[in-house]
């Protein structure tokens, strides 16, 4: 209970405080319906009466036609949540036998480019999720996600938090959300426990840990950068909020009163280059997927990732006992967690069947859904108002990062800051570069922040008069 609490408090105030809260839109009062006057005027007693077998209905009702079968597609970029989505889309079948939906995931990577293809050649599917945030804002405001604005119960459903990164600054809602993710570093049991090694607290422990499982011939973290976004998105995101201070101190970046090469954010690029020696030795040659294979085959012993590789490690089911810790902070540092507010589920405003659709995204307000999605895609996690009873081990464990730290963050490029106009530097691809030139030499900590800072400063207000 202490958890499903912790997660709606944290929902509400997470992004709330961040963006401001979605207006709450003012439902227009229920038309008044006439009653029948109480009194009923009865014919004169001696009026001759129609015979009882001229008024009385036929025997037998005329039964209402069956309602028309209809055909969705749901795209995604979810393509190992294939079978946990079918058994989804079975139960909201169970409840409307008429509609059927379709789910037609994308490779990640692709998503966003094949989703706005699709999109500007009229061959979108009819719902599709949505990225949080600038990317599916842009797609709203060029016309592409239709307005849920008028979505019964969607305000009620959800706290305003989880609504705001669907939504405009107005507090017009386009999607629905579904799941936030977390961060933190998954971990071999048996390895740690062959080489005599507690789950480390700090930083400088996490450290000792990956010398002395390179000391016993084991690598200590699995990941590489030849899908660039895995080190960026997955390995500073996390490393970020210990080093900031959580969401009071992106606020301070985003407000203008720090700079975004300040002594903290330096920080977080001295941490990435002190991993650097406890990768592979190819690690520019390993893929996501291959750090995960070098995980799930004791190669390594850690991988840093997200929880949405729960079902993956899963379905390769590793022979030995694996779990996960949070991203510990340096010595001294409170501990913050990278809890993101990931997908939400949007109608293609071209479909040809936007009452279904419509009757698919009600139901992703329901209890029914939040139970299906929660233990059927273990570690996405619900963010409606029905929160539902996880079963799985290592998603319970994620969550329980969230109660035992000092707080939560989206990842930190998501608000205004991918919102760089036409020509200017991208944020995040500025800090991906920086992030791989010093994992490689080629930057120092200092220089990487800096550039960050400069590419910033080139379009972001904020930036150019921070303190």
């Amino acid at each position: 209970m202490r958890s499903k609490l912790f997660v709606l408090v944290m929902l509400v105030t997470l992004v709330l405080s961040a963006c401001g809260g979605a207006a709450p839109t003012e439902k227009a009062p229920a038309a008044a319906v006439t009653e029948a006057p109480a009194t009923v005027t009865e014919a004169p007693a001696a009026a001759t009466e129609v015979p009882a077998a001229a008024t009385e209905a036929p025997a037998e009702a005329t039964e209402a036609p069956a309602a028309e079968a209809v055909e969705l597609t749901l795209g995604s970029w979810r393509v190992d949540d294939v079978e946990a989505w079918d058994a989804i889309l079975t139960a909201f079948k169970a409840e409307h036998p008429n509609i059927t939906i379709n789910f037609d995931p994308t490779n990640p990577p692709d998503y966003n480019a094949t989703l706005r293809t699709q999109l500007e050649t009229g061959t979108a599917p009819d719902l599709f999720f949505v990225r949080s945030f600038a990317t599916g804002l842009e797609l709203f405001e060029e016309g592409y996600v239709a307005s849920l604005a008028d979505l019964p119960g969607l305000k009620e459903s959800f706290p305003a938090g989880a609504l705001a990164p669907w939504s405009t600054a107005e507090g017009e809602p386009f999607a629905v959300p579904i799941a936030a993710v977390s961060h933190g570093i998954y971990y071999n049991q048996d390895i740690f426990d062959a080489n005599g090694i507690a789950v480390p607290q700090t930083w400088e422990e996490l450290m000792a840990v990956a010398q002395t499982l390179q000391d016993a011939g084991v690598i200590p973290f699995a990941n590489g950068t030849k899908d660039a976004w895995d080190i960026n998105e997955v390995v500073m995101m996390a490393l970020i909020p210990n080093n900031i201070g959580g969401i009071e101190g992106r606020m301070a970046y985003l407000n203008g009163e720090r700079c975004f090469n300040d002594a903290d954010m330096v920080a977080a690029y001295t941490q990435i280059q002190n991993l650097a020696p406890y990768l592979p030795d190819d690690y520019t040659a390993t893929s996501y997927y291959d750090s995960q294979q070098l995980f799930v085959q004791g190669v390594a012993a850690m991988m840093f990732d997200g929880s949405w590789s729960i079902s993956a490690f899963e379905k390769d089911a590793p022979e030995f006992n694996w779990s996960v810790f949070a991203v510990p902070p340096a010595e001294g540092k409170d501990q913050y967690i990278s809890f993101h507010m990931d997908a939400a589920i949007g109608m293609n405003p071209a479909t040809k069947n936007a009452e279904a659709a419509r009757t698919f995204l009600e139901w992703l307000e329901s209890e029914a859904f939040a139970e299906a999605f929660g233990n059927g895609v273990p570690g996405f996690f619900p963010v409606s108002n029905n929160v539902p009873t996880l079963t799985n081990p290592v998603a319970n464990e994620f969550l329980s990062f969230n109660n035992n730290a000092a707080g939560t963050d989206i990842r930190f490029v998501w608000e205004k800051l991918l919102d760089s106009p036409e020509g200017a530097p991208s944020t995040y691809t500025v800090m991906n570069d920086g992030v791989i030139a010093v994992l490689a030499g080629e930057q120092t900590p200092q220089e990487a922040a800096d550039a960050l800072q400069e590419a910033l400063a080139s379009w972001y207000e904020p930036a150019q008069n921070c303190k």
